[in-house]
């Protein structure tokens, strides 16, 4: 595949106009000046466009052979191998197809349903295409492939109109098919009209209720479950965590919480409680007629072509059972350490640990503070066809290929106890235990370790140093604590500040003082509040970021451990040796501006008074 330099100078203009990973497309290429490469393969224009090595495409070209797939069987190599980027993608696909570049602000408007109206869901998804503008009968279609090209003239007859053909990022694209289509059905706000006017016709409660395999291509018209799927719809747009659906005396109240925080989205009639429940209970594979006992189960769906893991957990109350599904997107799980927060330093003592032989590395924190997450990065990063890893979870919540994973089964008495053993008869390099929760399940994990195995594992302590002596509370010997632990690292998740909404402001001396930041800092650096705006739903934040407190053991704190030292001797000895507090990293992240001091005091709050 050769290149003119002629070729070269014309696609060097190209790659000055792409800035990286999130450059977006410039809707002012002249496409004209590169009629001479209409048509041509497009690895010979991404070899100059995006950079591309030779080995790499020659590498993508294999595996397209290898699966008999086609040019975007090619382009999804690229992209997944991180060998070019979407916008250098679009870039080169506009000069091929000789297709322009659309405009993202158009795409990422609120789109008018009427564009949609004559497109199924199931054709707009199948090409990944969407209407974006309509001038008289002349439609303005943003496609991202070849193949959503060759559906143009399919289209034409849908809409009975002129097709104009944009390119713009998949992502965007369907994006803007569930916003759209969302829009189109019958908004959320008329669902509670609907569910009372049908409770009044019919008994609900024995509603043959059918699962489907997308939410948003659900054509089913009964109350309840449009609600349901509404509801789990939003809960993901949101980016929630959890839903809760608890039963008053009168009422019913529906909450998510959002990074971190709880906030009320409905209030459906009391009347459709029994309804709601029944529709998740089958969904999750409960017993509907069991409303006396706890029950646990999952739900695995898919919306908007995202998959999505979901936990239910019912508990019987005063007022009926309470309801609450904690929602797992699998699609959108960091796992790789470099983009969880660490700093430079903190990377490179968590690149250390995970490297070693043997040794147990502890996570700490409450829960929902993403301590599995991290243990999940971590088994990532090593992951390898040279080591064996096992894990034995309660539950198993991203399946991890080339990794054994063992769920925890109470029925069946496979305990973390019990499991673990299990795992050390496996020939196991590395283990990761979901949480040491008993002195049988921390005594064999500590015997894993002393004996050639690396084991990762949780526990629940405020606090990095806390967690010595919890272990040696729980009944562990000190000395097999001292001999057999790495690392310990506490976590918490704080908001990242929105940054289309954030204002800087000059913070009070005291405010300063009770974070840990001195003036001297303050007056270097940006320092912001949260503010709040429709991008962040008025809350002032957007998405999380990690905080940490990692404590390496070296042989200072071996022996004050030995010694079976308290906490706070351990944490002041582990700060002299360098050790950033959780307060303290999270006063390094006000500096950076990623979250607000407000923020960090509310999740460091339980420092007070001991440091």
């Amino acid at each position: 595949m050769s290149t003119s330099p002629k070729e070269k100078d014309e696609l060097t203009e190209i790659v000055r106009a792409i800035s990286g990973e999130d450059a977006e497309p410039s809707k002012t290429l002249d496409l004209t000046k590169y009629r001479h490469l209409y048509g041509q393969d497009i690895g010979k224009i991404l070899l100059q466009s995006a950079s591309l090595k030779p080995e790499h495409l020659a590498e993508a070209l294999a595996i397209k052979q290898e699966q008999g797939g086609d040019e975007d069987t090619l382009i999804e190599t690229l992209l997944k191998k991180k060998w070019t980027t979407e916008a250098q993608i679009l870039q080169a696909l506009a000069i091929q197809l000789n297709v322009p570049l659309g405009d993202l602000k158009n795409l990422r408007a609120d789109l008018d349903t009427s564009l949609v109206a004559k497109i199924p869901i199931n054709f707009a998804k199948r090409f990944i295409l969407v209407p974006i503008e309509k001038k008289g009968r002349n439609y303005t279609v943003a496609i991202s492939s070849r193949k959503a090209l060759s559906a143009i003239d399919d289209l034409k007859i849908l809409l009975k109109s002129d097709i104009k053909a944009v390119l713009a990022p998949k992502s965007e694209i369907i994006d803007a098919i569930n916003r759209v289509y969302n829009q189109a059905t019958r908004a959320n706000e008329n669902l509670n009209q609907d569910l009372m006017e049908d409770l009044e016709a019919q008994n609900l409660e024995n509603m043959n209720l059918i699962e489907t395999q997308d939410l948003l291509e659900s054509e089913d018209e009964a109350p309840i479950i449009r609600l349901v799927n509404a509801l789990l719809f939003q809960a993901v747009k949101d980016r929630a965590s959890d839903i809760h659906i608890e039963p008053g005396e009168k009422d019913l109240s529906v909450r998510l919480r959002i990074d971190g925080v709880l906030f009320e989205v409905m209030k459906p009639p009391k009347k459709a409680q029994n309804s709601i429940s029944s529709r998740i209970k089958i969904m999750a594979q409960l017993d509907i007629a069991e409303k006396r006992i706890p029950q646990d189960g999952r739900i695995r769906i898919r919306i908007g072509g995202r998959d999505v893991d979901i936990r239910v957990s019912t508990l019987p109350t005063t007022y009926g059972e309470r309801i609450v599904m904690r929602l797992l997107d699998t699609s959108n799980v960091v796992l790789d350490i470099k983009d969880l927060g660490f700093d430079a330093t903190q990377q490179e003592h968590i690149k250390k640990i995970i490297n070693l032989n043997h040794g147990i590395f502890l996570v700490t924190g409450p829960t929902g503070s993403g301590k599995t997450t991290t243990l999940y990065a971590c088994i990532s990063r090593i992951n390898s066809r040279e080591l064996n890893i096992i894990t034995v979870e309660d539950p198993v919540e991203i399946q991890l290929a080339g990794i054994g994973q063992i769920q925890v089964n109470q029925k069946v008495n496979l305990t973390f106890a019990s499991g673990l053993r299990s795992i050390l008869r496996q020939d196991p390099d590395v283990i990761m235990v979901g949480e040491i929760r008993d002195l049988e399940t921390a005594e064999i994990a500590i015997q894993a370790s002393l004996t050639g195995h690396l084991v990762f594992s949780t526990l629940h302590t405020n606090d990095a140093p806390s967690t010595v002596t919890r272990l040696i509370d729980m009944g562990v010997e000190p000395f097999l604590v001292s001999s057999s632990l790495v690392a310990v690292m506490a976590q918490r998740l704080a908001r990242r500040v929105c940054k289309d909404c954030r204002e800087p402001y000059k913070p009070t001396p005291q405010e300063l003082t009770e974070i840990g930041i001195t003036t001297e800092q303050a007056q270097r650096v940006v320092i912001y509040r949260a503010k709040g705006c429709s991008t962040c739903s008025q809350t002032g934040y957007r998405g999380r970021l990690g905080i940490y407190e990692l404590m390496p053991i070296d042989e200072t704190l071996r022996g004050l451990i030995l010694k079976a030292a308290d906490g706070n001797t351990i944490k002041k000895a582990a700060v002299e040796l360098g050790m950033l507090t959780l307060r303290q990293d999270g006063a390094n992240k006000v500096l950076e501006g990623a979250t607000t001091i407000e923020e960090v005091l509310r999740i460091t709050q339980e420092e007070l008074g001991f440091d």
